[in-house]
């Protein structure tokens, strides 16, 4: 019989990470990755992000432009278009990995394949904690990045700087659910082993005789 406990790891691991799949895909497409205001325009404000950036006026509304040549992208948001998107993929293919490996699923019925479902499990948790720090890292960078030039004391103070977008904290949340997720995968492979059916029966029998021979009695164990 599945063991309770296992099956609500395994939903949980999966729910959380198919948010955190979402999450880092909200991240990945979000144009809100660096935010500038200035106070000289007040009533204007501009975002930059992945794939394109924004001009937010009060009046106007907002217009966003994609950008016109991959060369002319910033190294550091060159780095996150790539590992962002690569997080996607990997978180992906954890989730299906994860899918066919659990109790509910009525596939791998045998002892054999309860180790195939223990041994997907273990692999999705791997691209699953893969995935999560392919998140963090271009995430972390980027803000790092923002911290030391808004600091930067060899600017002037009329230039403006750049803050923190609502990507990133979108990002953070994400590869922290992945991590988690996995987690929880790992955690349900421990009792995979006790809640194994045992569906192979080995019947011995064995014939015992009483004194005198005239019977025999057969028992199955």
């Amino acid at each position: 019989m599945t063991n309770p406990c296992m099956m609500f790891l395994e939903l949980l691991g999966m729910l959380i990470g198919m948010g955190g799949w979402f999450c880092s895909l909200a991240a990945t497409i979000m144009p809100q990755w660096l935010s500038l205001s200035t106070e000289l325009m007040g009533m204007e404000s501009y975002e930059q992000g992945l794939w394109e950036a924004c001009v937010i006026q009060e009046v106007a509304g907002t217009e966003c432009r994609p950008y016109d040549t991959i060369l002319g992208l910033e190294p550091r948001l060159m780095l996150a278009r790539i590992l962002m998107c690569v997080s996607d993929a990997t978180c992906l293919l954890g989730l299906l990995l994860a899918i066919p490996a659990m109790s509910q699923i009525n596939c791998f019925k045998s002892e054999e394949g309860w180790r195939t479902k223990r041994g997907l499990k273990i692999a999705a948790g791997v691209f699953l904690c893969i995935a999560g720090l392919f998140v963090l890292f271009p995430v972390s960078y980027v803000a790092h990045d923002i911290v030391i030039k808004f600091f930067d004391e060899t600017v002037p103070h009329v230039v403006p700087r750049s803050e923190f977008g609502d990507a990133l904290f979108i990002g953070w949340a994400a590869g922290l659910l992945d991590i988690v997720a996995a987690v929880l995968l790992f955690a349900s492979c421990s009792d995979s082993r006790d809640s194994e059916p045992h569906l192979v029966h080995h019947c011995q029998r064995q014939e015992i005789r009483t004194i005198d021979g005239s019977r025999k009695r057969t028992e199955y164990v």
